[in-house]
Order: C-alpha cells, then sequence, then structure tokens
C-alpha cells in the first residue's frame, strides 16, 4: 500500500491584465513556497524589484504594501490565510496571490514496485 505524507506550503502567484482591452488576467508565474515567510519574500522581492520601473503612483503603491502593510500580511500568511495584492501601472494590474496548500510527493519510480493499475494504462501511440 502506497503511503501519502502531505507537507504544508504556499502556492504564489503572478497575473497580470490589461485594463485598456477585453482580454482575461494571464498567469505571468508562479512558484511554491514552504512557508509563510518565504512566500511573503517571494512577492516583496519581487515588488522592491521593479518598483523604480513603475510610475509614481504604482510606486508608493508597492512601497506602502511592502512597509506600511507588511504586519498584517505576515500576520495572514503565518494564519494560512490567502493574501492578494494588486498594483495598477498605467493600464495594467499586477496581481500577486499566495493561497495555503497542502503539497504531495511526487512518485519516484526507481527501486519501488508500483501499484499493479499503473501498467493497466497504454498510450494511444503503443496501441
Amino acid at each position: 500500500m502506497l503511503r501519502t505524507t502531505t507537507s504544508p506550503g504556499f502556492w504564489c502567484e503572478c497575473w497580470t491584465q490589461d485594463l485598456d482591452g477585453q482580454q482575461a488576467p494571464a498567469l505571468f508565474g508562479s512558484y511554491d513556497a514552504c512557508g509563510a515567510v518565504e512566500a511573503n519574500n517571494w512577492v516583496a522581492t519581487i515588488l522592491r524589484t521593479i518598483s523604480p520601473a513603475l510610475d509614481t503612483a504604482a510606486c508608493t503603491e508597492a512601497w506602502e504594501r511592502l512597509y506600511d502593510h507588511r504586519i498584517d500580511t505576515r500576520r495572514a500568511l503565518l494564519q494560512r490565510e490567502p493574501w492578494t495584492v494588486s498594483i495598477t501601472h498605467i493600464s495594467t494590474r499586477i496581481t500577486w496571490t499566495v493561497r495555503p496548500v497542502l503539497f504531495l510527493p511526487l512518485a519516484h519510480r526507481q527501486g519501488i514496485e508500483l501499484p499493479l493499475c499503473a501498467y493497466d494504462f497504454k498510450p494511444a501511440c503503443c496501441e
């Protein structure tokens, strides 16, 4: 019998949306963080990195999030609550989301007997 152990973590995503058009938000990047501090640092590092390229209002908002809201952010993540922050630069909205998740381990196939059902699947190219 296979034993599955999960590990808690956070799934972090960065979405962009063009506010001028009719386009849906697009996933720009994602990151799997092992803990609340790592998830918070992922967002903070990106905000610090892009802030010089933002317009004045967006840059001010980014630094406000980094400093004035950091306690609320850490508290939410330490309590494993989802957290979102958005910055609007000219006509683009950038949104970061951080959600608590349970990560499943990947199956290692070296030296482990797979369950019999694993051999039932035959890809279409091999039939």
